[in-house]
């Protein structure tokens, strides 16, 4: 079977499962999806796209954004970023705040909405225009002009984020945080309320297959090395306390959202996004991980 024939059969069988998660009730807005969506694309660095299901529908990419953010602060400050944010896995929930008192206001790792929170606070010293700038670099870089902020989405968040405010105040107390925490929190927010399809992200992400390089028109985007390491960090913690966990059944280096987005790479080869709303008791989409699970055993796709 080649890959399109592979993608479409296990969609069809995911789709028929019983999806046993949950949407993610605590921000409000995400309790309007459709649960019952699902879809998924990958592209290749052969030039090769497909997709099934509902994988032309805009979502909320969430904490697939803190890639991107880690991408463009990574751009900006070099090695000098990892002084703020830490690389190791967490193995607490993310949202949690007990390693940042132990360890003196330095975030685990950049995906950990505390690291997040660092890297948003990185972006607003360093850009004349936060929020245009960032959105015009993913716009570039996925070369589609129609992607956009929810701003719905991004007020229900605010609305309802005391942890991330405490995440953010307890930052602030220990000296990690630079701008002042409402400003810093308003773009976190905004950050997380980008919404993509599955088409987007898959697109967006071949450069992280690439060695750093845009596949259209070559532009570099970061080192190989610095490639390397996003990917290693994707692999690492990528998915909260359930990275172990998608390491061992998936085995590519990916990044999961709550709006029930997953995207995961496979270096030299391919980038693949699913989309399904309901999520399992870690956060992560129920259906996404089945199938990209069975995607990788089946293609025989995993990096190991």
């Amino acid at each position: 079977m080649d890959i399109k024939e592979i993608v479409q059969d296990l969609y069809l069988k995911i789709k028929d499962i019983e999806d046993k998660g949950n949407l993610a009730s605590y921000i409000p807005e995400l309790e309007n999806v459709d649960s019952t969506s699902f879809g998924v694309h990958i592209s290749t660095l052969d030039n090769l796209n497909f997709g099934a299901g509902n994988y032309q529908d805009k979502f909320s990419i969430q904490s697939i954004v803190k890639v991107l953010s880690l991408v463009m602060a990574y751009r900006t400050l070099g090695e000098e970023l990892w002084k703020r944010v830490g690389v190791e896995a967490s193995g607490f929930s993310f949202n949690s705040l007990i390693q940042l008192e132990v360890e003196n206001g330095i975030p685990r790792n950049p995906f950990i909405n505390a690291g997040a929170i660092v890297v948003a606070d990185i972006l607003l010293s360093n850009l004349k225009d936060p929020k245009k700038d960032f959105l015009d670099f993913v716009k570039n870089l996925s070369n589609n002009k129609n992607i956009g902020y929810s701003n719905k989405i991004a007020a229900s968040e605010k609305e309802v984020g005391y942890r991330n405010a405490a995440l953010c105040n307890l930052i602030k107390s220990f000296g990690n945080i630079e701008n002042k925490s409402a400003d810093v929190l308003d773009f976190y927010f905004t950050l997380c309320s980008l919404e993509m399809n599955c088409e987007d992200l898959s697109n967006l992400f071949l450069f992280l297959a690439n060695d750093g390089y845009t596949v259209d028109d070559r532009k570099q985007i970061l080192t190989r090395s610095q490639t390397k390491r996003i990917n290693a960090l994707m692999q690492s913690c990528g998915f909260y306390d359930e990275s172990g966990e998608f390491t061992f059944k998936v085995g590519l280096p990916g990044k999961s959202g709550v709006g029930g987005g997953i995207v995961a790479v496979h270096p030299s080869q391919f980038a693949i996004a699913v989309w399904s709303p309901k999520l399992n008791k870690k956060g992560n989409s129920y259906r996404g991980m089945r199938f990209l699970e069975e995607f990788t055993t089946k293609s025989e796709s995993s990096i190991f």
